[in-house]
């Protein structure tokens, strides 16, 4: 199939129609942008082929941060799919960089050897990190951040190595030292300037979040200039010119980036810092147009994305035919979340002799406003912790307002005063229609009002899918929700919220997880500090589920907090309607020994124990247990070697099996030692809520293993692995989730399937509640189609159970615990 065949009909084209040829050279936000709205304007007029040089479809690069530090998937970032790609007729050739262009035949040659021929040729090739000149800058384990395989040798060396250094304190530089920190590596951050961040923030501002960062355990060398990366074969350290030497298994450059402009300066296009382009981004060849961080505009190259959507936006309109539409270069603004923090800047804070200062600090939380004002009008801003006025700040720097009448109030922001001023939505219906309220996408609010006017648009979903505004960051969300207010009045039903974890708390669960890892909070206390609880020491149910997340997130370094536990986990035993207990000693898949059941009789007998019952899990419970006895019933089973069958806890309960091919004469595998051994590696853990498992020897399933949390079912070639079964109030039968070949395997995706479980599902839920809210789709692409993330869930879900099947809470539970302990912890709430 010829480039001029492909995709015709698409659009609804006779196929035989000749359409002009449109390459675009590179598969970037940019490119793609130009592309999107080139679609929208101008649907049917070219055959688009696109240049990727990386293996992967249109992905939001400012998205990587997340990816690092685990907050999100790749999928999850994933712009455009190949299916959108396909659906829109272009063809896409991605993993193989375009080398050279022949202007003269109007031909691009990609490495493979490929020649595709164009009418219109559109440059997008981004950015290269700036490699800072000194030697041992090629060694292997030296690296940019630019990219997804930088993100991917980042994780990889996390894996192995213990010390990072990341020499440049910019945006990137910060994120990639948080996403290290946050994967075990000791991270050491090397800034030449003697402020972070000093493109985006003032002195001020740049101090406060170092001083922020550096309680998350990051180190910062400032104002400290690289003389060279020191190793032999591989990096191992970084030496600076006033002969510090840090030690470094990585380093990552995140010095600043660099048009690349190659592809354009060996064609012969007119370049200087950039590729030139006029104001209809039209390169010195009237047939080739360029957009992007590779562009040079009247002697300004932009790293931003709100300026290089507005270069796409004429490009597009250009490449449709229109003549009117010019870029005339952007007033920038950036409003970032770095590392959990809120930052916003805008225009210059740099205040020379005519300008002045308007200062606002409250260091009690952590907020830090500056305006800067010249002949009363604002020049430049900078927000920290607080950045809800970042567009109307914005708004007045663009239009150059007089802020005469609000100049007292103005550092309060557009809300001073209470009342209606105060309401966020009178402060959007305020917001003039060209105001911006997406940064990240360049969308303003007439826009997003357009878009829900003629669409008929209500939710901020639709609003986002229609104009990309919170797309990106999603930092303008709040904004987003306001506009939709403002346009329908009453007829805006609001959002579905997530409810808080409690009354002590407007947080949600989700918001709560996500702050204990981005901020590295390692106790309940800070926990409550930093997310503002209402009350001083929390309740019955939000200390439980922080004492989760923070063992869940740091197993090894956060102590488990016993006051923090439910009664039943406190004591080691049910507690029942008369008061008395019920104690359920662990008996591995089912399987018990003379000595064990003698062990139980003893105990049974020496404490007049009511009543004893074989339980559905396959054990013995005993009832009536009298709390003061508790302590040395557990030393007593103890002594035969039994420990806790953990019957009360939020962790795995029971393993349930059926005979298997040792006896039974249908059983096709060992299913009772495949079970021992499940039961073994997984008893212990932590998990949101109880997990129950079970496994059968053969598809008649007699350990009824389709409704447990995870089933295993034996057949003649393996093993069926099953997930999200619930056989409680509302039964759900569980969903096949892989086939698996060896026992070994059962074991990784068990470890895998219940760290993930661990790490996303909210305190309290079931794990068939969370299949249903995450998507089956969505395990199997983090365990069955990801081989190395699979590896690594299991690797951390095998970490934590050496502090977890060792720690006191184990002890406890074994009887090894002091008598006047257990009973105190007993007495607690």
């Amino acid at each position: 199939m010829s480039t001029q065949q492909i995709g015709m009909g698409n659009h609804g084209m006779n196929s035989t129609a000749p359409r002009e040829r449109l390459v675009v050279v590179g598969n970037g936000m940019a490119g793609i942008r130009t592309v999107e709205d080139l679609l929208a304007k101008a649907p049917g007029r070219y055959d688009i082929t696109v240049f990727g040089a990386e293996p992967h479809p249109n992905y939001n690069r400012i998205m990587l941060s997340p990816v690092l530090a685990g907050e999100k998937t790749f999928d999850q970032i994933v712009l455009n799919t190949r299916a959108w790609y396909e659906e829109n007729g272009i063809r896409l050739i991605s993993g193989d960089r375009v080398e050279s262009i022949d202007r003269a035949a109007r031909t691009v040659t990609a490495v493979s050897g490929l020649t595709v021929g164009y009418d219109k040729l559109l440059l997008a090739t981004g950015s290269n990190p700036f490699i800072i000149p000194v030697p041992g800058v090629d060694l292997p384990g030296v690296i940019g951040f630019r990219d997804l395989a930088d993100v991917e040798a980042m994780l990889a060396a996390s894996k192995s190595g213990r010390h990072a250094v990341v020499i440049g304190g910019g945006l990137l530089g910060l994120e990639a030292a948080n996403g290290l920190n946050i994967n075990g590596m000791t991270v050491t951050v090397i800034h030449l300037m003697d402020t972070i961040m000093e493109r985006q923030l003032d002195s001020s501002a740049g101090t406060m979040l170092q001083r922020e960062l550096e309680g998350r355990g990051l180190t910062f060398l400032t104002g400290a200039n690289t003389a060279e990366i020191v190793g032999e074969g591989r990096v191992q350290a970084v030496r600076l010119k006033d002969g510090r030497e840090i030690p470094a298994d990585l380093v990552v450059l995140a010095v600043g980036i660099r048009p690349n402009m190659a592809l354009g300066q060996s064609a012969g296009l007119e370049c200087g810092r950039g590729i030139k382009v006029d104001d209809a981004m039209v390169t010195s060849d009237p047939d080739i147009l360029a957009v992007g961080e590779c562009v040079e505009h009247r002697g300004m190259t932009y790293g931003l994305v709100a300026p290089l959507f507005e270069m796409a936006k004429v490009a597009a309109d250009r490449l449709a035919g229109g003549a009117e539409a010019a870029y005339a270069g952007s007033v920038t603004s950036t409003k970032l979340k770095v590392t959990g923090v809120d930052l916003f800047s805008a225009g210059d804070f740099t205040a020379d002799k005519d300008c002045e200062d308007i200062v606002f600090r409250d260091a009690s939380r952590g907020v830090y406003k500056r305006i800067v004002l010249k002949d009363n009008r604002v020049r430049g801003a900078v927000l920290y912790g607080d950045t809800k006025d970042g567009a109307w700040y914005f708004q007045m720097l663009k239009d150059g307002e007089d802020v005469t009448p609000v100049r007292d109030t103005l550092i309060f922001g557009q809300g001073f005063g209470g009342g209606e001023a105060a309401n966020p939505k009178a402060a959007v219906a305020a917001l003039a229609d060209s105001a911006e309220i997406c940064g990240c996408n360049g969308v303003c609010k007439g826009a997003i009002v357009k878009a829900i006017k003629e669409k008929g648009l209500t939710s901020v979903d639709e609003v986002r899918a229609h104009t990309k505004a919170s797309a990106s960051c999603g930092t303008c969300t709040p904004m987003v929700e306001s506009v939709l207010a403002v346009t329908l009045g009453a007829a805006y039903a609001g959002e579905a919220k997530a409810k808080p974890m409690c009354k002590c708390t407007d947080r949600t669960h989700d918001e709560v997880r996500q702050a204990i890892k981005a901020l590295g909070l390692k106790s309940i206390p800070d926990v409550m500090q930093r997310m503002e609880w209402k009350t001083a020491d929390g309740c019955h149910s939000c200390r439980p589920a922080l004492n989760f997340y923070l063992l869940a997130e740091w197993p090894g370094e956060y102590k488990d907090d016993y006051r923090s536990r439910y009664i039943n986990e406190r004591v080691h035993a049910n507690i029942q309607k008369d008061g008395t207990y019920s104690v359920v000693p662990r008996m591995w898949g089912g399987v018990t020994t003379a000595n064990e059941l003698r062990a139980i009789a003893d105990v049974v007998d020496k404490f007049a124990i009511p009543q004893v019952k074989v339980t559905g899990g396959q054990r013995i419970d005993l009832f009536g247990v009298k709390k003061e006895d508790l302590p040395a019933v557990w030393a007593d089973l103890n002594a035969a070697g039994m420990v806790s069958g953990h019957a009360y806890a939020k962790g795995l309960r029971t393993v349930k099996t059926c005979v298997g091919s040792e006896w039974c004469r249908f059983g096709t595998q060992d299913s009772t030692g495949m079970g021992i051994k499940l039961e073994r590696m997984t008893w212990g853990s932590w998990t949101p809520h109880k997990f129950k498992m079970a496994v059968s020897g053969c598809p008649r399933n007699c350990a009824e293993a389709t409704i447990k949390d995870l089933g295993v079912v034996a057949v003649d070639s393996g093993w069926e692995i099953h997930v999200g079964g619930n056989g409680g109030i509302h039964v759900r039968a569980t969903d096949f989730l892989v086939k698996v070949e060896t026992e070994e395997e059962v074991l990784e995706y068990t470890g895998a399937y219940m760290q993930l479980y661990r790490e996303e599902a909210r305190y309290l839920e079931r794990t068939a509640p969370w299949i249903e809210r995450v998507g089956l789709d969505y395990v199997r692409t983090r365990i069955v189609d990801d081989p190395e993330n699979r590896k690594a869930l299991h690797a951390r879900f095998l970490f934590s159970q050496t502090f977890s099947q060792d720690d006191p809470w184990a002890e406890r539970a074994s009887g090894g615990v002091d008598r006047h302990e257990f009973s105190a912890l007993a007495q607690v709430g």
